[in-house]
């Protein structure tokens, strides 16, 4: 049963100005260091970190709290599968917030071009 549902777009540029503007600081109050080991290394890095920005407010708006100082960037972590499938891990705040809400899995989606970054989350039920 889906009980949370969020989805959010970002301009690859916003990202690309934090991360010249801001550096390692941003990067590192955002993203984890598994987040920024997977996204770093890549040639048009700021896209990849678009689209894990988006899938993190996705989540969040699929909790119901959208953006918080309840729920850090850091509690929202979106891994990925060696098959490349995206993934989401919860920590601290966030987790505490999705059990409260019923939620005990949540699906996530991205893509991005130069332009733009998406991702849409899907709150599922405990089961």
């Amino acid at each position: 049963m889906i009980v949370g549902i969020g989805t959010d777009i970002v301009e690859v540029e916003r990202i690309q100005k934090m991360m010249s503007d801001h550096g390692d600081h941003f990067l590192q109050r955002v993203f984890t260091a598994a987040e920024i080991a997977h996204c770093q290394p890549r040639r048009e890095a700021a896209q990849h970190f678009a689209g894990r920005w988006a899938a993190k407010e996705a989540v969040m708006k699929a909790l119901g709290t959208g953006f918080t100082p309840e729920v850090g960037w850091t509690d929202i972590e979106i891994l990925t599968h060696p098959s490349g499938q995206p993934y989401v891990v919860m920590h601290g705040t966030a987790r505490t917030c999705s059990e409260n809400k019923g939620i005990g899995t949540i699906l996530i989606t991205l893509s991005h071009t130069r332009t733009y970054a998406t991702a849409t989350a899907i709150g599922l039920a405990i089961s």
